[in-house]
């Protein structure tokens, strides 16, 4: 896991091959941007924009992903994000569904809250089960986000 702001991007071009183009959009995207998906790189890298209101934890479950990474940008506004390593996943509530690229896990407070403002992402890798969209201090609030699914390489 890896929580940095977007001013900071650069030190983490190394990591990946695609992370330039994941970066370079999220540098140029539009505060107005309508939420959708936007291919970057055909299916090995997209962006997810999404307006969303956070909740609750209590409401949420872990998710985990083997194919794709996921970096997660806040544009306006801030939320929570749960992280806890996979390992300490011990109550899966769905099994790995490669269609959704995802597997749930009931939450646990085994892990750590990550708070995320405007300006800041957080990568997420298979290992990193995470929990995202949740209230800030237990306040629901409007969030403007975008989620980068980088494949693995």
């Amino acid at each position: 896991m890896i929580l940095d702001s977007l001013e900071q991007s650069a030190c983490y071009l190394p990591l990946s091959p695609y992370f330039e183009a994941a970066f370079a959009f999220l540098k140029n995207l539009p505060a107005d941007a309508q939420p959708g998906r936007y291919d970057i790189v055909g299916n090995d890298v997209y962006a997810l924009v999404q307006h969303h209101r956070t909740r609750l934890v209590s409401e949420s479950q872990y998710e985990v992903h083997r194919r794709y990474l996921d970096v997660q940008y806040i544009q306006h506004g801030r939320e929570i994000i749960w992280w806890s390593p996979l390992p300490s996943m011990t109550e899966e509530t769905m099994s790995f569904d490669p269609e959704k690229d995802a597997a749930l896990y009931r939450f646990s407070d085994i892990g750590a809250p990550l708070p995320v403002t405007a300006g800041q992402f957080a990568i997420f890798y298979p290992a990193d089960a995470h929990i995202p969209s949740c209230a800030w201090n237990g306040v629901p609030d409007e969030v403007r986000k975008v989620v980068v699914k980088v494949r693995i390489v």
